[in-house]
């Protein structure tokens, strides 16, 4: 296989170890977001809270591959990101080990459980509306030097238009939470879980018809591209399939179909900024592409023979997870 097509391989594989931890531990942020408005009850939290208990760190791991391979092919890229980025980074950072350290402590210390429910709720919240903010900023383009070094500061992440995204991105993360409470609890939980993907579900309809006008608006000739429209397809048939679900209360069918539309906007997100990692606000020709920040031929041959080994075992170890921890939870882990 040539460069470039392993660059482009390379791409789609990033993306889709992406698209699988936002879809993954989305639920889980979402499901931390939404703890105390679902309930106010320590057993029903606690069965909430056990709902998630068992998969959460399986579904990060999904985020350190992803980093990992974007390290490995695009080294270029990964580092202006993370250097540019680097207070939102080590709040999303803080986030995830402030929610996993509070998981722990409302259990062991229950003379705060509620200070530690808040900072669970809190932390999900932060990591996931600055996940989107961060993917945002990628995607509509941050200034860069000529050295390929973010050349702006934190604020300047901050913009309506990544923000729009970040707000896009929560949503979806909301209504997997809530698609997947309602999957795995039962009775007035399980309604409550319907009732928040009531509220969310429209918001969520009208944030993704924004954030396609968005992307119409800055990206050229776009509508010519069949990936978007088969992405535009699939997200909206997934949030309006997910809604007809939560009418007639079909909580298989409502979270398959939030976890659809989410991969159908990371296909919208892949189309509209191929063959870019980072764009430049500044300058076209300073964007940070597949071409001149990936790694050597060898080493994403290599990467590609570890891929093939690797993946597998990283897909059927979810599976086997999810097969094992499967049907409703039990308020009795954490």
């Amino acid at each position: 296989m040539d460069l470039n097509s392993l660059q482009i391989l390379w791409f789609i594989l990033v993306v889709v170890l992406f698209a699988g931890y936002s879809i993954l531990d989305g639920f889980d942020l979402g499901v931390g977001i939404l703890l105390p408005f679902l309930t106010s009850k320590k057993s029903e939290k606690d069965i909430l809270i056990a709902a998630i208990g068992p998969v959460w760190d399986g579904n990060e791991v999904w985020l350190i591959t992803g980093g990992g391979a974007l390290f490995a092919a695009f080294p270029q890229a990964y580092a202006t990101a993370f250097s540019g980025f680097y207070l939102a980074m080590m709040l999303v950072l803080f986030s995830l080990i402030f929610r996993a350290v509070s998981m722990e402590f409302r259990a062991n210390d229950t003379a705060r459980a509620g200070f530690w429910e808040a900072s669970f709720t809190i932390g999900s919240l932060l990591a996931s509306l600055l996940f989107g903010v961060a993917l945002g900023n990628v995607v509509y383009g941050v200034p860069l030097a000529t050295d390929m070094e973010y050349a702006g500061n934190f604020f300047t992440l901050l913009r309506p238009v990544p923000l729009v995204f970040g707000v896009l991105g929560l949503c979806a993360i909301l209504a997997q939470g809530a698609a997947y409470a309602a999957l795995k609890t039962e009775g007035k939980l399980r309604e409550s879980a319907f009732n928040a993907l009531e509220y969310i579900l429209p918001f969520y309809l009208i944030l993704s018809a924004v954030y396609m006008l968005v992307i119409n608006i800055f990206v050229k000739n776009i509508l010519a591209s069949p990936l978007f429209i088969v992405g535009a397809i699939i997200a909206f048939a997934g949030i309006i399939t997910a809604i007809a679900a939560r009418v007639k209360a079909k909580e298989g069918l409502a979270f398959i179909s939030t976890s659809t539309a989410f991969a159908g906007l990371w296909v919208i997100t892949a189309a509209a900024h191929f063959p870019n990692m980072i764009k430049a606000s500044n300058s076209e020709a300073l964007n940070i592409t597949i071409s001149n920040a990936s790694t050597s031929q060898i080493t994403l041959t290599l990467m590609s023979w570890i891929a093939i080994i690797g993946m597998p075992v990283v897909i059927g170890y979810t599976i086997f997870v999810y097969r094992i921890f499967k049907g409703k939870a039990k308020g009795d882990i954490y």
